[in-house]
Order: C-alpha cells, then sequence, then structure tokens
C-alpha cells in the first residue's frame, strides 16, 4: 500500500490530507535514483530526507531496492510520530530497519552521510538570507559521501508575484494553495494551505509557511560557494494544456511562465 496514493480518511486528518495533495513520494525516490545514475554512472545506496516531516520520501526509498537505506531529519516531533505511526507501518519489518530518523535541526551533524539529499517542497526557503542559506548548503555538502548528490526543488513565476489562490479538486476534499502577497524589498512571502472536506466547511491555514523566494540563479550561486563542483536545472515540460507535465529534464534554458517548478542539483 502506498500511503500517499491513497484516499484520505474520513475525519480530519491533515497529514494524510497533506501527502495525498502535495507530495509523490514514490514516483520522486525514481527520479532521485534516474539523476544520480545520469550523473554518477552507478546506483545509489543512501538517501537523507532534510525537513523529512513524515518521512514518507524515506520509506519509499526503503521500498525501492532491499539494499536501499534512508535517514530523515526534522525538528518537529508532531510529524516524525503521525510517520512512525502511519507510515513506517506500512513498511516490512526488514524495509523499516532501513529507515533511520533524527529529530534534529539540519543545520548540525551527526546523521549517517548519504548518496543522495533532499530538501523538497521548497522546505529551505525558510532560510532567508544568503548567510543561512549558505551555511545549510555547506551542512548538506559535508554531510555527503564522495560523489553524492544534493537536490532541491524551487518554483517561481510571474504569478508569484502577488497574491493568489489555486483550488484543487481531490474527489473527496478540496486542496487549497493561498500566496498571501509578496514583497519585492525583501522577496518575502507568506502561504497557507486550506482544505475543505465536501460537504463541511473549509479549514483554513493547517500549514503556514514564511519563505524568502529564491531565485534559480541565486541558489546555484550559493551551491557553489558552498562547494559544490557543479549544478545543474532540471525543468518541468508543459502538457497540451499549458501546465506542466510532470516530466524533469535537464537543461540551461528555461521558459517564460507564471508558474513553473524545478529541481537544483549540486555534485559533491
Amino acid at each position: 500500500m502506498q500511503v500517499q496514493k491513497a484516499g484520505p480518511k474520513k475525519t480530519f486528518d491533515k497529514y494524510a490530507l497533506y501527502m495525498h495533495s502535495v507530495q509523490s513520494a514514490d514516483g520522486d525516490v525514481v527520479f532521485f535514483r534516474k539523476v544520480y545514475r545520469e550523473l554518477r554512472g552507478k546506483d545509489p545506496i543512501t538517501l537523507r530526507e532534510d525537513f523529512c516531516g513524515t518521512f514518507a520520501l524515506c520509506c519509499e526509498w526503503a521500498k525501492l531496492n532491499k539494499k536501499h537505506k534512508a535517514v530523515g531529519l526534522d525538528l518537529d516531533p508532531e510529524p516524525l510520530q503521525y510517520g512512525r505511526d502511519h507510515v513506517l507501518t506500512e513498511l516490512s519489518p526488514m524495509q523499516a530497519k532501513r529507515v533511520q530518523v533524527y529529530e534534529m535541526n539540519v543545520l548540525e551533524s551527526g546523521a549517517p552521510k548519504a548518496d543522495i539529499t533532499v530538501a523538497l517542497n521548497f522546505s529551505y526557503f525558510l532560510f532567508k538570507t544568503r548567510i543561512l542559506l549558505r551555511e545549510y548548503f555547506r551542512q548538506s555538502f559535508k554531510n555527503l559521501k564522495p560523489g553524492g548528490i544534493f537536490m532541491v526543488d524551487v518554483f517561481g513565476g510571474s504569478a508569484c508575484g502577488h497574491e493568489n489562490e489555486e483550488k484543487t479538486n481531490q474527489g473527496k476534499f478540496t486542496y487549497f494553495w493561498h500566496q498571501h502577497g509578496f514583497d519585492p524589498v525583501t522577496a518575502r512571502a507568506k502561504f497557507s494551505i486550506h482544505f475543505q472536506m465536501r460537504g463541511e466547511r473549509k479549514v483554513e491555514d493547517v500549514f503556514t509557511y514564511d519563505w524568502r523566494m529564491w531565485t534559480i540563479p541565486e541558489i546555484r550561486e550559493v551551491m557553489l560557494e558552498a562547494g559544490f563542483k557543479r549544478t545543474h536545472v532540471y525543468w518541468e515540460g508543459t502538457n497540451k494544456k499549458g501546465g506542466g507535465n510532470g516530466v524533469f529534464t535537464r537543461t540551461e534554458k528555461g521558459e517564460e511562465c507564471e508558474a513553473w517548478i524545478a529541481y537544483i542539483v549540486g555534485e559533491r
């Protein structure tokens, strides 16, 4: 059973709703392995998931191959406990043994080193200064095994320059992604996730974020400053309706879009 693909429970379970709406952990881990193979010509073994929350990526990584090991880091004990109770339990005993979770700051050292470190769902946007971002990237560099790669996602586009709200019908509930304006002086914006179960009132601000909107050039420059040898951009393709198609290809040239998502990869 793949938790992130399962329908949400009848009760209001914010983490189940989040995993169903935001994450595609089973597909993400396949993409991570593909990128590592493309850049390194061999298979990775260990994945580290920073800001891991319910550590769904770690669990899917362990399921992908019997040799895979996963490490998850997060400061918040609540989602970590949810992951232990609801996500880790979907694994076999042998798979679960290959997942380690740490309640700790991603800026600290001490967790096992990995072939791939990922920070997804724009979680590192909480670092609002170049100094802090560089400190995090340097720590990520140190926590990689020789030849390892560091992957982050990033989003942007003209729509991110003002308040907007996206609504997605998920069947039994509706998912809302709300941006509360944008400050061009600080490049900061606040975001909220709202949910509305079918036939019920909308529950607002279930998850909230205060982020700096980092750009692709800034992220790549800071990665190089932190010690990475080179960086790559994987840009999402476009479907017939003009939206993203979920296929990410390495490129040095993007497209002008109202909203876009990409991955940036740093090579150790």
